[in-house]
């Protein structure tokens, strides 16, 4: 009876156990109830009729086959359709659709007003295409139900302020991995106060509300499917784990998943494959793993305070990793990845960033910390330390640790990650140099496949090094610690489908090995200058942008960049070079289970975003509010913002910084801003916001110029100022009585920090909406201080007062 009570008020109620649950399968067996037998292939739910099945099978597959006649637009199920045509085209004037039900009884009864008197029932099998903790409600599919349930009150003459219908949807969201883990709407990467603690402090996060500064609706676009392609859901990363909702707050929103293809098919003979997640499989190889974290662990500062999460959990880690982190910098080996043998650092950092992304913040800091706890452990042992014998696993651990702490959203640990720049920068140029010797050391003999692996996982680090320096310095303007000199004849990182290739699968290797282009870093950067376009892998795209955009961060800081337009002109041209070169990208043949749009793989996705903050940089540098993120405080970055727009001039080339500007925010607005901001944190990685930092702050700025100026807008200007305005519906930009300057920054904040996995995500988010209240605040403080002509004819905003800026705040 306590039980039974307990359930009642909303607590937690005793755990079925499965033979209650297979008991409770076969009453509704014995009451006449039909069993679920049409099982979904893409998660673990089941039907009783399969027409159930290939409804809820959509929210998968994202087909959309019911078109409108009357216009483009496509949905997943007819009564959307129908519901469409009433709302939208029934001012037309033309036939309106009929439903099936009432093509089949035309004789149906009705009521004295002409209206059926009876109402459809939803019962239980039709709800069940409804959704669940897996696939949450649309608006359209809540919209239908609440409908339903207002003509069920009207039918039955009761009040609707009486009725207390049961929550279509837990006010708490999706179940995540704990029951008691809130919305993670609203999930944000905690500070983090206590780097050198072993337990980190309690994460405080917040239910979502509706709040202003919440997304407002946009313009419903329809998204383009790609055809031919297969389709997978997150939910289907977890290898079998039923975690419902654990990696992604909302798995519905997927967009379709292609294979990676640059732009076309692979050949007949190549067949796309898929790279499965490393996983553990028994209790044992935890036990082992244990064994190892004691034995790097010499001095037991680990042993009374650390343990290990459960077999699934670690699992769903180390999936989550793979999956969502790994493609945007696939530096390890996923092939020969064995986490019962890696080594105990590499391993905890592995998982802690798996642990990030399935927004699970505890445990992330623990894992992370217990990495940087036995990493430095094993410097402080060696004594005779050199930078060449220093293993790969170090130098891999040690950036996953950097990345984990740079991206925190908290200074502390950006100031560790810093700390350590040299070190890291020491090991690769030492590991580097001992690679060399290996590689004369075979005098011309082609290398074995595990010595490949070897070499190539070297060259892979050594890479992924080099980009997040290039990251630091973009996000921050830091020296960067490695220059162009350290990679000179090094070889550029291999095809994805080349490096994920079975060790054992020798024969498939050395074809593809001898089908393969190798260029070194000198040769593809010296091309690029000679405007000479190349064939290298989608990672070499992404070194090669990282090596330009560090170029025109030199170039801009020396004292003759004024006057050397011929530097000016051959990174010009190096840059387009680099853009014709994509046509030429070595195909892939790797499934990459991430929503994006876009047909490539993450890696040219990731390098068109450098490339468009480089092309803008050429002309606008933002460094004031680069070295303000630094220190982490919301207000000083969004200050630094409003005080940049004197750096934004309004003149023809600035009109093609504004196009890349536009291509930036055009990939999220067609795909549906609500749509990113809900999946983009575990699909897309760290460098869209990092860039999109400096191209919105421009664009946001340049509007405000071409809103304020006495100048009039050119035709051009006009055009381009009406393109970008019409991303946004009218909603989004008069329903808050803002400019369109400030429109867009306040909708790019809402974005980035929705759904957080990096905490440095928060913070721009935070900084951009305090950027828009500026933008609109200026602009008010002057109407109120100032009479009404006084106002008409105030000159351009760099000849206002500043004081009246921070009043806006």
């Amino acid at each position: 009876m306590s039980a039974a009570v307990a359930g009642a008020d909303g607590s937690a109620s005793n755990p079925v156990s499965p033979s209650t649950s297979r008991k409770a399968s076969g009453a509704t067996e014995a009451n006449g109830e039909k069993p679920k037998k049409y099982k979904c292939q893409y998660c673990s739910r089941a039907f009783s009729r399969s027409e159930h099945r290939s409804r809820h099978e959509r929210s998968h597959t994202k087909e959309r086959p019911f078109k409108c006649t009357k216009c483009r637009s496509t949905f997943v199920r007819r009564d959307l359709l129908l519901r469409h045509d009433r709302t939208v085209h029934a001012k037309d004037g033309g036939v309106p659709l009929q439903s099936d039900a009432k093509r089949r009884n035309t004789g149906t009864k009705s009521s004295p007003n002409g209206a059926s008197s009876k109402v459809p029932e939803l019962d239980e099998a039709a709800l069940e295409q409804y959704g669940d903790s897996n696939d949450p409600f649309s608006v359209e599919q809540a919209a239908m139900l609440m409908t339903n349930f207002q003509q069920r009150a009207a039918m039955s003459g009761q009040d609707m302020n009486t009725i207390q219908p049961e929550p279509l949807i837990s006010p708490h969201g999706p179940q995540m991995l704990e029951p008691t883990m809130p919305y993670p709407g609203s999930m944000t990467l905690p500070q983090m106060n206590g780097w050198d603690q072993m337990v980190p402090q309690s994460v405080t996060t917040s239910v979502m509300t509706n709040v202003p500064n919440t997304l407002p609706p946009l313009m419903e676009r329809q998204q383009s499917q790609t055809d031919g392609l297969p389709s997978f859901s997150l939910s289907s990363m977890n290898n079998g784990l039923s975690t419902p909702g654990a990696l992604s707050p909302f798995p519905s929103m997927l967009g379709p998943v292609s294979p990676v293809d640059y732009r076309r098919s692979p050949g007949p003979a190549q067949q796309c494959t898929m790279t499965k997640a490393p996983q553990l499989h028994s209790e044992d190889q935890i036990t082992s793993i244990m064994d190892n974290i004691r034995y790097c662990d010499s001095e037991g500062a680990l042993i009374e305070t650390f343990r290990l999460p459960q077999l699934s959990v670690l699992n769903h880690y180390l999936s989550t990793y793979f999956n969502c982190f790994h493609h945007h910098l696939p530096f390890l080996h996923p092939a020969s990845f064995n986490p019962a043998t890696v080594s105990a650092p590499l391993l905890l950092s592995v998982l802690s960033i798996g642990a990030l992304y399935t927004f699970e913040q505890d445990q992330a800091y623990m894992l992370h910390i217990g990495s940087k706890v036995l990493v430095t452990q094993f410097l402080q042992k060696k004594d005779n330390f050199s930078s060449r014998k220093c293993p790969l696993w170090m130098m891999q651990s040690s950036l996953l640790n950097m990345s984990f702490a740079s991206w925190s959203g908290d200074p502390k640990g950006l100031e560790w990650a810093c700390s350590i720049k040299s070190l890291l920068a020491n090991m690769v140029a030492g590991n580097r140099y001992e690679l060399k010797l290996r590689s004369d050391a075979r005098e011309g003999r082609q290398p074995t496949h595990d010595e490949w692996i070897e070499d190539e996982g070297c060259r892979r680090t050594y890479y992924a090094v080099y980009i997040f320096f290039g990251l630091l310095t973009l996000t921050y303007n830091h020296t960067p610690a490695i220059s162009f000199d350290e990679f000179d004849s090094l070889e550029l990182p291999s095809s994805e489908t080349l490096w994920s290739l079975e060790a054992t699968d020798n024969e498939s290797w050395a074809e593809s090995l001898t089908a393969s282009t190798i260029m070194t870093f000198r040769e593809a950067h010296d091309a690029l200058f000679l405007g000479d376009t190349a064939r290298y892998s989608a990672f070499a795209t992404r070194v090669m942008i990282n090596a330009l955009f560090l170029e025109v961060w030199y170039h801009k800081r020396s004292s003759e960049a004024l006057q050397d337009v011929v530097t000016e002109y051959k990174l010009r041209l190096a840059l387009d070079t680099w853009e014709k070169s994509l046509e030429l990208c070595e195909p892939e043949t790797v499934v990459v289970k991430l929503s994006a749009p876009h047909k490539g793989h993450p890696l040219i996705f990731n390098a068109m975003a450098i490339y468009r903050n480089t092309r803008a940089r050429l002309l606008v540098d933002l460094k004031t509010v680069q070295e303000a993120l630094r220190y982490h405080d919301s207000y000083e970055v969004a200050a630094a913002m409003t005080h940049a727009r004197d750096k934004v001039k309004r003149s023809q080339e600035m009109l093609n910084v504004i196009q890349a500007c536009f291509d930036c925010i055009e990939v999220a607005a067609l795909q549906g801003i609500r749509w990113v901001a809900r999946t983009s944190a575990t699909n897309w990685s760290i460098e869209h916001p990092l860039c999109g930092l400096d191209l919105i702050v421009i664009l946001s700025l340049w509007l405000w110029r071409v809103e304020h100026d006495e100048e009039p807008a050119s035709t051009e200007e006009s055009n381009m100022y009406q393109k970008i305005r019409g991303l946004f519906d009218d909603d989004s930009v008069d329903g808050y009585n803002q400019k369109l300057s400030a429109t867009v920054a306040r909708l790019w904040g809402s974005m980035i920090d929705e759904v957080v996995v990096w905490g440095i995500t928060k913070l721009m988010g935070e900084s951009f909406k305090l950027h828009a209240q500026a933008l609109n605040g200026y602009e008010d403080a002057v109407l109120a201080g100032a009479a009404p002509e006084a106002a008409n004819n105030r000159t351009t905003p760099h000849a206002q007062p500043h004081a009246q800026e921070v009043t806006a705040f």
